[in-house]
């Protein structure tokens, strides 16, 4: 009998020890990170050219020791754990998944946030909270089983759960985007997690909201045209993203392939440097995960310059390009933050600018991701925004949907390129 099986009560408790070791880890990692920024913003103050050395030396470091030594931790992460999926039980998966993995992973996640790089550790944590719940499986009882797949998708979703506090964008990120599929068994084990590694969180940082509570007022049919715009643009400039980013790791032919090829380490170099020289001229605004400035946005204390998107966009695509460890959820929805500020000003929309902005973060990570109820819940989550579910919905569909014409769908073909290998 279940109730009164020793071994399967030890193994339970087991899975809810992986479960808070995963929320604690993941917080830790949050404050590093956190710290990370803090100290790149103040030595840019002290001294704005340091980034010109700064960045090149931490970005080549990083790449040099991930490819020769873990090449696993390098990229966002989650194609990594959608990749680790694919893998059959008897297939070791160490490359991808591992304490090993999870450690680099966060301490070059930090140190690329302190040189300036335009990242996110949401997608890190994915990595990293995979890498966690499944390396407790070996001490399981022997009587005790779990699938090693359901311990990759319970620590994935986890780790997305606790990095952004929003337990029900976990479930559905597990679901549509790592496994794209729904089984019961797994649900147990995920919802757990999820629970246990959310509980770690909000006892170490409390029960908040990401961005805040947003306060956008009364939701009318007006909010039809904006919606469509928005859906449009993001989906647009979200899929070239997408392309842009898997036309890289094809390795399409052209000198610039060939460049990068054969001289990984000054590419890098070069990456880092169109970076630094982006955060000069936007005073900083084009590095780090973009998280300050799109409160600010969302709070309506600060009204970016109109650039920002573009200089955010660029710093984040060349960021990933340069091989450096990071994701790109929170650079995301910092981008479509700053694309729905400069279309609620070119639109003349201004009283309902916080909308379009909150609209836009969930339009281009949806365009980026192609996942639109992943998108339109985190983005719901973050700000505490119930009263725009249905147009939060809307325009993540759209923009999925507008993206799908100019790019496939960039976390599955990454992973099916890592499977390759």
């Amino acid at each position: 009998m279940p109730l009164v099986n020793f071994h399967v009560w030890i193994g339970r408790m087991i899975v809810w020890s992986a479960a808070a070791v995963t929320g604690l880890v993941i917080v830790l990692f949050a404050r590093a990170t956190e710290r990370a920024t803090a100290f790149f913003y103040d030595t840019q103050l002290a001294l704005w050219w340091l980034p010109l050395c700064i960045m090149p030396a931490v970005g080549i470091l990083i790449v040099w020791f991930t490819r020769t030594w873990v090449s696993g931790a390098a990229g966002s992460g989650i194609p990594q754990t959608i990749a680790a999926l694919q893998y059959e039980e008897h297939q070791s998966i160490s490359h991808l998944v591992s304490i090993k993995i999870a450690l680099t992973k966060m301490l070059f996640v930090s140190m690329g946030l302190a040189a300036g790089f335009s990242a996110g550790r949401e997608g890190p944590s994915v990595q990293v909270g995979a890498s966690i719940m499944h390396a407790f499986r070996k001490y399981f009882p022997a009587h005790f089983y779990v699938d090693p797949k359901h311990l990759i998708l319970a620590g994935g979703a986890a780790g997305i759960s606790a990095a952004f506090n929003t337990p029900l964008a976990g479930i559905v990120f597990a679901i549509e985007e790592l496994s794209r599929k729904f089984e019961q068994k797994t649900n147990g084990v995920m919802i757990t997690a999820i629970v246990l590694s959310g509980l770690v969180s909000m006892s170490l940082q409390g029960n908040y909201t990401y961005f805040g509570s947003l306060n956008v007022g009364a939701i009318h049919t007006e909010i039809m045209l904006p919606v469509l715009i928005c859906g449009l643009v993001c989906g647009v400039s979200g899929g070239m993203f997408s392309r842009t980013i898997i036309a890289f790791t094809e390795q399409l032919p052209g000198r610039i392939t060939t460049f990068r090829t054969r001289h990984p380490l000054y590419w890098t170099g070069v990456c880092a440097l169109i970076v630094a020289s982006l955060g000069i001229v936007s005073h900083g605004a084009a590095n780090g995960s973009g998280y300050l400035l799109t409160k600010a946005m969302l709070n309506g204390s600060i009204n970016e310059t109109w650039y920002y998107p573009l200089v955010k966009y660029l710093s984040t695509m060349f960021t990933y390009l340069s091989g450096i460890l990071g994701g790109i959820f929170a650079p995301a929805l910092s981008i479509g933050a700053g694309i729905g500020y400069d279309l609620s000003s070119v639109l003349q929309y201004h009283d309902i600018a916080i909308a379009f902005s909150a609209l836009c973060m969930a339009g281009f990570l949806a365009g980026v991701t192609q996942a639109p109820i992943t998108s339109f819940i985190i983005v719901m989550e973050m700000i505490d925004g119930h009263e725009m579910v249905i147009s939060l919905m809307a325009v993540s569909l759209m923009a999925t949907v507008t993206s799908r014409i100019f790019s496939r769908p960039l976390y599955s073909i990454l992973a099916i390129q890592l499977v390759k290998k």
